[in-house]
């Protein structure tokens, strides 16, 4: 028996960050007895910032190394998401794969599979394209038995309104509901855009491995009925298909009682935005999913309390048994 502990955790914003956070030293107090409690053996984590120590160096992480020091984590493989120059880490909101299994290949995707949305701006009159924000991570891990365990790790774009030009008074505040709508809208295609590119790489594992064992993890930024996560499922209801059965994907945390079941608390809601969704395959061996948010404070309530607060997302791990070949 191989028993595998899958996590997902963002670590809002870890590391330098706009404005005035708390210091690294107190957030690495709150932060790392989570991760422990996890003791997960694959770790995907989102919101990692990176720092450039001089002009001609890349940007490196060193708020993650600090956190992960004197833990497992830090001996773990790590997989890391590049910036849109692809020489190195972007400023912030990095995503990254840790792994005490030995990761065989990894890939970043990004608009690899889905273009860039060719837009014109109905305040503007003009064409624009428009990007995702981040990439998709995805690394491929070897399981004791000579089996592969392919792991997605993303972070979607968030429900607030992207940036039109021209059309805001200032960073929040904008010119009119018609403009913020736009953006609104434009936010929306960037997170079923990418949720379609995931959606498609799996489609891409699927030709090679009808079985293969798949765990998207992340911050969808959307909740179970919501579109980027239905286009990541592809369930026989939508699909009409039960020949493409197999091709669909289960949210563990499904199974939690729904009181419990919320990684967010957004001005009183109870909300789903990260995720562990399972392949047919690896689903069969799922026998339990927590997620720990018996301490979550909320992220429009106790937005003042940031100094005490080790992330607004509580962390998802899910366990699976699974019987060797």
């Amino acid at each position: 028996m191989i028993k595998i502990r899958i996590a997902t955790f963002n670590l809002d914003n870890l590391g330098s960050r706009p404005g005035n956070g708390p210091p690294i030293e107190a957030r690495i107090a709150l932060l790392r007895p989570q991760l422990l409690r996890l003791d997960a053996d694959v770790l995907c984590l989102q919101e990692v910032n990176a720092e450039k120590t001089s002009r001609r160096t890349e940007r490196a992480l060193p708020a993650l190394n600090a956190l992960l020091a004197e833990t497992p984590y830090s001996a773990y493989t790590r997989v890391t998401s590049k910036g849109s120059g692809g020489q190195g880490p972007a400023d912030i909101h990095n995503i990254v794969i840790l792994s005490r299994l030995r990761v065989i290949a990894h890939e970043q995707l990004w608009h690899d599979l889905v273009p860039p949305l060719s837009y014109r701006v109905a305040a503007k009159s003009a064409e624009v394209e428009t990007r995702f924000d981040r990439p998709i991570l995805h690394a491929t891990v070897a399981l004791p038995d000579g089996r592969c365990l392919h792991v997605i790790n993303l972070h979607l774009k968030a429900p607030l309104a992207a940036a039109i030009p021209g059309q805001k008074e200032s960073p929040f505040v904008w010119k009119s509901t018609g403009a913020w709508a736009e953006g609104f809208y434009v936010a929306a295609c960037k997170r079923s855009g990418q949720a379609l590119e995931a959606r498609l790489l799996l489609d891409r594992l699927f030709d090679t491995e009808a079985s293969a064992l798949v765990a998207v993890c992340g911050d969808f930024n959307a909740e179970s009925h919501e579109t980027p996560v239905r286009i990541l499922l592809a369930q026989e209801d939508d699909t009409g298909s039960r020949t493409l059965a197999p091709r669909q994907l289960t949210i563990l945390e499904s199974e939690l009682p729904k009181n419990r079941r919320f990684t967010i608390r957004h001005g009183g809601r109870k909300l789903v935005f990260d995720h562990i969704l399972a392949s047919s395959a690896l689903a069969a061996y799922h026998r339990k999913t927590e997620i720990h948010n018996s301490a979550l404070a909320d992220e429009v309530f106790d937005a003042a309390s940031v100094m005490s607060v080790p992330s607004f997302h509580a962390p998802v791990v899910s366990e699976l048994v699974l019987t060797e070949v």
